[in-house]
């Protein structure tokens, strides 16, 4: 242990500066996706930190790393044995808060809670934040206040690239083959859409994309998208009794018949699943809106979807007027069912997370990651943390500790993998 008592080992404590150095930078570079958007990626913005990433990996001697037409950045490290490992992480960061003018503060954290100073009503509370209770000592970084930061994820960014710098710095240090690959379009869930995987040629791979230090996500949720699409009638407001029938209102009786206490984000947690309505567009003569159907158990997704479907029925039926259609798209499987097929894979991340002073456990994700669609469709690709907390909001944050364990991580991972018992 460090003599601060901050860091579990040597290694970690010698990456905390670059990685810090490093996320400082990486955050400032607005990379925000869109949702809406018809491009890959989705905003061009992304690839101003593809392109940094790709230069910064041909500084390290990475000969091969380039930006691709799609964003992302790919490069391979040689190794001395074993197969070849990815190490994924995705640069693009959530469209539900701002990423433009990022302002991350450092602050040592000695207790209590967190002021942010572009926003005297965003505070960062361990009442709330229940983990930062336990970063007492430790360098905490968040924004103003006014943006989100970007953890989820140039923390994985970040963490990958100090770990790879490490590697290359010495290469007396035997390690597997390592590739390298940044994605984009994560958070609007097309992260994996043109990634190609015998390009990439890793034999297996993990995503730094996760959170509490030390849990390793092996499970995450199947996840479906469901529109329901109400088709009214519009007639001018002043001339419309007995023919207007408004989308609008019908929308919302839709709504309105949702479970209160249970089947929703609101009121769920651990292995329960949800149906969330996250978008509604539209007017009175046409209004669609848009759920994410969550769970952990495939048919249990079924009956959720079924419940929409139902819903959807008696809103037609009891206007028949109107017209009211459901359709329905796969988003991700649970990724458990493929991972189980080579636990080694599990078990190395648990031995790495060992290796840097960390007692592991295994987790399931109430989301979905890169890893699982890439699991699906062959590359097995299980989550390891990252240290980012409070994702998707203007109190994230994130331990410069944390952030050199998970890169210390990352480097025994390269390590055991080599090793002949493992390769």
């Amino acid at each position: 242990m460090a003599e601060d008592g901050r860091y579990p080992t040597p290694l970690a404590a010698e990456l905390a500066d670059d990685v810090l150095e490093r996320f400082l930078r990486y955050v400032r570079i607005d990379t925000q996706s869109d949702d809406d958007s018809q491009t890959y990626p989705s905003t061009a913005k992304q690839r101003d930190l593809g392109e940094l990433l790709a230069r910064e990996l041909l500084e390290l001697g990475l000969e091969d790393a380039a930006i691709d037409e799609y964003g992302y950045v790919f490069a391979t490290l040689p190794g001395a044995r074993g197969p070849t490992v990815g190490l994924i992480a995705h640069v693009d960061t959530s469209p539900d808060e701002s990423g433009t003018n990022v302002q991350p503060q450092v602050v040592h954290y000695e207790g209590g809670d967190i002021q942010l100073p572009g926003d005297p009503r965003q505070v960062i509370s361990p009442s709330e934040s229940l983990l930062l209770a336990e970063k007492i000592g430790h360098e905490i970084v968040t924004t103003d206040g006014t943006t989100l930061l970007g953890a989820d994820d140039k923390a994985g960014v970040a963490e990958i690239m100090a770990a790879v710098a490490y590697l290359a710095r010495r290469p007396e240090i035997e390690h597997a083959p390592i590739r390298v690959g940044f994605t984009v379009d994560e958070e609007v869930g097309r992260g994996v859409d043109h990634f190609d995987i015998e390009q990439f040629g890793a034999d297996l791979a993990y995503t730094f994309d996760g959170a509490k230090v030390g849990q390793i996500d092996e499970e995450t949720f199947t996840a479906s998208e469901v529109t329901i699409r109400i088709e009214g009638h519009s007639v001018h407001p002043g001339t419309s009794k007995g023919k207007l029938v408004n989308s609008v209102k019908l929308a919302g009786v839709l709504l309105e018949r949702l479970p209160k206490d249970r089947l929703s984000p609101e009121t769920t947690e651990e292995r329960e699943g949800f149906v969330h309505p996250h978008r509604i567009a539209g007017g009175a003569a046409e209004t669609t809106v848009t759920f994410i159907v969550r769970d952990f158990d495939a048919e249990q997704l079924k009956q959720h979807e079924q419940l929409l479907s139902e819903l959807a029925a008696d809103i037609e039926h009891e206007e028949p007027r109107a017209r009211v259609t459901v359709e329905r798209e796969d988003s991700y499987r649970n990724m458990k069912e493929f991972l189980d097929t080579r636990p080694r894979i599990l078990e190395a991340a648990e031995e790495a997370a060992r290796r840097v002073g960390l007692e592991p456990s295994r987790t399931a994700i109430r989301g979905g990651t890169d890893g699982a669609m890439l699991s699906a469709r062959g590359l097995l690709t299980p989550n390891i943390y990252t240290g980012g907390q409070e994702y998707h909001s203007v109190l994230e944050w994130v331990s410069v500790q944390d952030m050199a364990i998970s890169a210390a991580t990352a480097v025994e991972l390269a390590k055991l993998w080599a090793e002949p018992e493992w390769a």
